[in-house]
């Protein structure tokens, strides 16, 4: 089965860079198109940043054009999400989902994905 594994949290403090990554195993990856969604304390999760499969366009939240990146490794079935001059608003777990078939209008759709990792902690300190 299709599994997710996230890592590259931490604590860093406002301004500085930190890279997410996110590892799949379990089938083809390449036919996996992979976002990114994020959930603070207290928040619904809310959609960062996806990479369609295959060809790999991309989609942002408003909130991390400009200074967050999507991309994908297919030789090493990896996701990245190099975020750059963090916020403590970016503080949250960060989560990466998979799933088939979406479309450039629905990489922001949480409900199109049928797999998810167990997150990761990003604390950003101000």
């Amino acid at each position: 089965q299709v599994q997710l594994v996230e890592s590259g949290g931490g604590l860093v403090q406002a301004g500085d860079n930190l890279r997410l990554s996110c590892a799949f195993s379990g089938d083809t990856f390449r036919r996996y198109s992979i976002g990114w969604f994020r959930q603070a304390p207290g928040l619904e999760r809310e959609f960062v940043a996806a990479i369609k499969r295959y060809g790999g366009d991309t989609a942002y939240a408003d909130s991390a054009k400009g200074r967050f990146t999507v991309s994908r490794d297919n030789a090493k079935n990896t996701v990245y999400l190099q975020m750059n001059r963090l916020k403590p608003d970016d503080t949250a777990v960060y989560y990466c989902a998979a799933g088939m078939g979406l479309i450039s209008s629905t990489l922001h759709n949480g409900a199109q994905y049928d797999h998810w990792g167990q997150g990761t902690q990003v604390t950003v300190s101000s």
